[in-house]
């Protein structure tokens, strides 16, 4: 079976974690910006920790890389932090704090998140205007917002090699539940399954429910990776 990222590495090794833990989580987040692949490691890079996720989608505002584009930075049998767990927040549901980072798989979606509608056009928590045809308006509001920016067509048939990809790999069952957009004691336990950053962060946004990625998800448990 072919792996659906490329195979060399991206990131340093000193950026990222070797030690290899059994993998039964996946985690999706939103870069919370509109980088590449390629330059959200490159960020990364900078900082002094070991923060990131090993894969990363290229949205279609990129010149150095493709709409839907998977970089990978490390191999997902190893890890880094992605999370930010709290211990605030297991003591919340009488749960022990479990090191879920290293048990688990982060994919990051490039994409700036929820938008503000001005008089003259939608614009991003830092202020820069979104083009009209990237923004998504939700049926209901997520967290206070209507209006985000969309997760195009290729970053979302991405997500989907990834996650079959990895079931088949790892074992991880890919059952859809509806209560992965807020913490739920599910994931704080460790139980196996897809989740986002909100399913242990109420402080997140990411990633939100966008219809095509909910549908996309709903239908996985019947779907083969080619």
């Amino acid at each position: 079976m072919p792996h659906p990222v490329p195979p060399t590495t991206q990131f340093p090794f000193e950026d990222y974690y070797k030690g290899k833990y059994t993998k039964n989580q996946i985690f999706l987040h939103h870069t919370a910006g509109n980088d590449s692949g390629k330059g959200v490691y490159r960020w990364w890079e900078k900082d002094k920790g070991t923060i990131g996720t090993c894969v990363v989608i290229s949205g279609d505002s990129s010149t150095e890389t493709k709409d839907g584009e998977i970089i990978q930075g490390f191999s997902s049998k190893f890890w880094a932090y992605h999370l930010g767990l709290r211990s605030k927040t297991f003591a919340a549901y009488n749960l022990p704090y479990k090191a879920l980072d290293k048990y688990s798989i982060g994919v990051e979606i490039c994409n700036w998140g929820y938008l503000i509608e001005k008089a003259d056009g939608f614009y991003t928590y830092v202020d820069t205007k979104v083009d009209e045809s990237e923004v998504i308006e939700l049926t209901e509001p997520f967290k206070g917002f209507k209006y985000w920016h969309n997760y195009t067509d290729a970053q979302i048939a991405s997500v989907k090699e990834l996650l079959l990809y990895w079931r088949d790999f790892y074992g991880i069952p890919l059952k859809f539940n509806e209560d992965i957009f807020s913490v739920t004691p599910r994931a704080l336990r460790g139980e196996a399954g897809i989740y986002t950053h909100n399913s242990v962060r109420a402080d997140k946004f990411d990633i939100y429910p966008h219809p095509k990625l909910i549908d996309m998800l709903k239908n996985l448990e019947n779907e083969e990776f080619l």
